[in-house]
C-alpha cells in the first residue's frame, strides 16, 4: 500500500522492534512538525495494537523510518546514501 510506513526502533542492548501503520498526514509540514516534537521531547509515542508504547530516546540506538522524507527542515540530512562493508 501506497500509504503505508514502516519504523524499526533498534535499542541499545541490540534489540530491534518493527512496526508498519498508516500515513499520519497528507500534509508536509505537519509531518515536519511531528518530528520535530519527536526530537524535542527524546521520546517516541506509538499505538500498537491498542497499547500505548514510550519509548526514551536513552534507550534507542537509532531509529529506521520508511519511506525515508523527501526533506527535514531545519537538519542537515545526507540523501541517497548506501551501506558499506
Amino acid at each position: 500500500m501506497e500509504n503505508q510506513r514502516g519504523l524499526t526502533i533498534h535499542f541499545s542492548d541490540g534489540r530491534k522492534i518493527s512496526v508498519s501503520f498508516p500515513q499520519q498526514t497528507q500534509n508536509a509540514t505537519a509531518a515536519q512538525m511531528k518530528l520535530d516534537d519527536v526530537l524535542k521531547h527524546r521520546q517516541l509515542l506509538v499505538e500498537v495494537e491498542g497499547a500505548l508504547l514510550v519509548i526514551p530516546f536513552e534507550n534507542v540506538n537509532y531509529l529506521q523510518v520508511y519511506p525515508a522524507p523527501k526533506a527535514v527542515l531545519g537538519h542537515t540530512y545526507v540523501t541517497g546514501a548506501k551501506f558499506t562493508d
